[in-house]
């Protein structure tokens, strides 16, 4: 985005945040929002685009936008957490640790449960202006598996998740994005796995030099979006977060009414 276009994207950030377009409300036209921003309509679709894909705007119809309203299922009440009694370590080390915890469900009986704790990662799709993805084909020695990827590691102590995301995509593959958004953070295996995901979009990338982490970067190439269904569907995509991060891309743009093989 340019100084302009960022600068309307800001403005209608700030009026979603504060309030001035409140949940369920329709935004004014894009003829509207044009002559009182003073930015050309292709701009304008970019930041509505934009917004939409941070979750911040909804599509209704061809260019019709509204705030989210409230969602329709409420959260339940009265329904108790698990207790957590203590905890001890079995295994620790700097990748991963083991660990047994004493709890116990509402109405049962105490009883012992493993808990693997993980570092937070970050992964991270850069999309180009020719609706292609940025992606790695590696081998993975666990699943014993080639399948196609995107950039993302492990968040270093005290470091922000965004900057991680921005180092990794440049150690890994050369390239750095010009903009970066933040979509969703979530826990790929709750069940007894702690390792919080940070997934970032970025849009735009510019080459700085040859990936530096060698032992990551495998063969880099830029996938077209329509390919994305066909390499889901023969198993080809692996790792939750490049999962997570391409449904979320799709997604929105189908919301939008832009299929990725246009």
């Amino acid at each position: 985005m340019g100084p302009k276009t960022t600068r309307v994207y800001e403005t209608l950030r700030e009026r979603l945040v504060t309030g001035q377009y409140a949940p369920g409300d329709k935004l004014p036209s894009e003829r509207s929002l044009v002559d009182e921003l003073g930015i050309g309509r292709t701009a304008l679709r970019q930041v509505l685009a934009r917004l939409v894909a941070e979750g911040a705007l909804e599509v209704r119809g061809r260019s019709s936008y509204r705030v989210p309203g409230p969602g329709s299922v409420s959260r339940p009440e009265g329904v108790e957490p698990w207790r957590i009694h203590g905890e001890r370590d079995l295994y620790d080390n700097r990748w991963v640790k083991l660990q047994l915890w004493d709890v116990q469900p509402p109405g049962m009986e105490s009883f012992e449960h493993h808990v693997v704790k993980l570092h937070q990662v970050a992964v991270t799709a850069v999309l180009d202006d020719q609706d292609r993805v940025l992606m790695m084909w590696r081998y993975r020695f666990v699943p014993q598996q080639f399948g196609w990827e995107l950039p993302g590691g492990i968040v270093d102590a005290g470091e922000d998740p965004a900057d991680a995301a921005l180092r990794e995509v440049v150690e890994e593959t050369g390239w750095r994005p010009k903009t970066l958004e933040h979509v969703v953070s979530y826990q790929p295996m709750v069940g007894m796995v702690d390792s919080p995901h940070e997934i970032f979009v970025g849009y735009g990338a510019e080459r700085v030099g040859e990936p530096t982490d060698l032992e990551e970067a495998g063969h880099i190439e830029w996938v077209p979006l329509s390919d994305i269904p066909g390499l889901m569907a023969r198993g080809e995509l692996m790792g939750s977060g490049t999962l997570v991060a391409l449904l979320h891309i799709l997604a929105n743009r189908r919301a939008q009414g832009i299929t990725a093989a246009r």
